[in-house]
């Protein structure tokens, strides 16, 4: 089955008690067994539930994964990932350019448990391996960023952590104890596909170990759910996660499991309309001249436009603009909207404006965020599947509020 079938099709099958083409939300906490540890693969729902059980199948489904496992959010999947794979004093590497919330969380709360994370400004993959030393079990990228818009080659990611793995003679699944949790995996690459989704961006087929996604966002689709997920290549790496999830909780509702679900199903439909209006507002707002610059992988002259054309199928929702007259011009502009609605999140069939600086990334120091190009100017455009004619008048009536004229 191709993607939008598997979207469709995979974890959904027909109830069998009453034929139901959509199966039952299972709303209950616990399950009833025939005697102490007789039952029919249900005990207790923080470990599992027949409704998470089929997003998590659709979602591996999706990505080409081996299995998903499913949490309450973005951030808790990103958590689980680092908590279940490493152990205080091992290091992660990553690209700087990386959502504020991610930041936030490798550094006020993870690196206290004892994380060590080492930072390139450089997309060159060789930059990335270059960080990775003895103590490295983790390379994290997304692409593209947010809200930077740069991409990574994930292959060439790939590889590089494959020969810095050999190079070190680091064997994958070492045991180091008797949790489940407890095994060196190796050197492994998680890629965050929040922004391209699976319908334009399959990482674990370009050599990716692990796959998180935020499916808040385009995945959810309708901005009315928190959700996240994880998506291994391996089984022997989703055990130590579905383990961890369990263990700590941090796990999705039946019913937020369900509304991730329906979203999924339009997914590939919803992202040919992102795409395609994006790159109608990107063209737009590049010809006009209170924009100082605007960021688009669609674009023929964003730096990364050929990696774009290679791995991914479209270049998805979001367009990045700098306005002239720096944070006041941006007040202005994100204040006058009509159909872009002010609001942090992204993804939703609804078109958002956010302002990185203030909102999604204050977290992260004022030096590290202009030097990932996150100014005072920027805005970020969730751009939605609403007629692009009008986004383009109401961005236009904004632009001449922002800049006067």
């Amino acid at each position: 089955m191709r993607l939008s079938t598997r979207a469709i099709h995979v974890g959904q099958n027909p109830d069998p008690t009453t034929g139901a083409t959509v199966p039952p939300i299972y709303a209950t906490s616990t399950f009833t067994q025939a005697a102490p540890g007789e039952h029919k693969g249900y005990a207790y729902a923080r470990g599992t539930n027949p409704t998470r059980d089929g997003l998590a199948a659709a979602l591996a489904a999706v990505e080409g994964g081996s299995d998903a496992c499913c949490f309450g959010s973005g951030v808790a999947a990103t958590t689980a990932v680092v908590q279940a794979l490493l152990r205080p004093g091992d290091s992660l590497v990553a690209y700087s350019d990386m959502y504020g919330g991610t930041f936030r969380l490798l550094e006020r709360v993870l690196k206290p448990w004892g994380l060590v994370t080492r930072y390139t400004d450089s997309n060159d993959p060789a930059a990335l391996a270059a960080l990775v030393d003895d103590t490295t079990k983790l390379v994290w990228i997304e692409t593209p960023t947010n809200p930077s818009l740069r991409l990574l080659d994930i292959a060439a990611v790939a590889a590089q952590c494959r020969a810095a793995a050999e190079r070190r003679g680091t064997r994958p699944m070492t045991a180091r104890g008797g949790s489940p949790m407890d095994h060196d995996l190796g050197l492994l690459l998680a890629v965050d596909n929040t922004f391209a989704t699976p319908a334009l961006q399959r990482p674990l087929e370009l050599g990716a170990d692990l796959v998180v996604h935020s499916t808040t966002k385009y995945i959810g689709g309708h901005s009315d759910v928190i959700g996240g997920a994880v998506i291994a290549r391996s089984a022997a790496l989703i055990a130590p996660i579905r383990f961890y999830a369990n263990a700590a909780g941090g796990v999705p509702g039946p019913f937020d499991s369900f509304l991730v679900h329906r979203g999924l199903k339009t997914l590939a439909l919803r992202m040919e309309r992102h795409s395609a209006n994006a790159l109608r507002v990107a063209k737009w707002a590049a010809e006009q001249r209170g924009f100082e610059s605007v960021a688009y992988p669609g674009l023929p002259n964003h730096p990364d436009h050929e990696l774009a054309r290679r791995q991914m199928s479209a270049f998805g929702g979001i367009v990045t603009c700098v306005l002239r007259g720096g944070l006041e011009a941006a007040r202005k502009f994100m204040t006058s909207t009509k159909l872009f609605s002010c609001a942090e999140s992204l993804g939703g069939v609804e078109s958002l404006v956010n302002h990185p600086a203030i909102m999604t990334h204050a977290s992260m120091p004022r030096e590290l965020r202009e030097r990932i190009g996150v100014v005072d100017g920027l805005v970020r455009l969730s751009v939605g599947i609403e007629d692009v004619e009008d986004l383009i008048e109401d961005l236009q009536q904004a632009l001449r509020v922002a800049t006067g004229g």
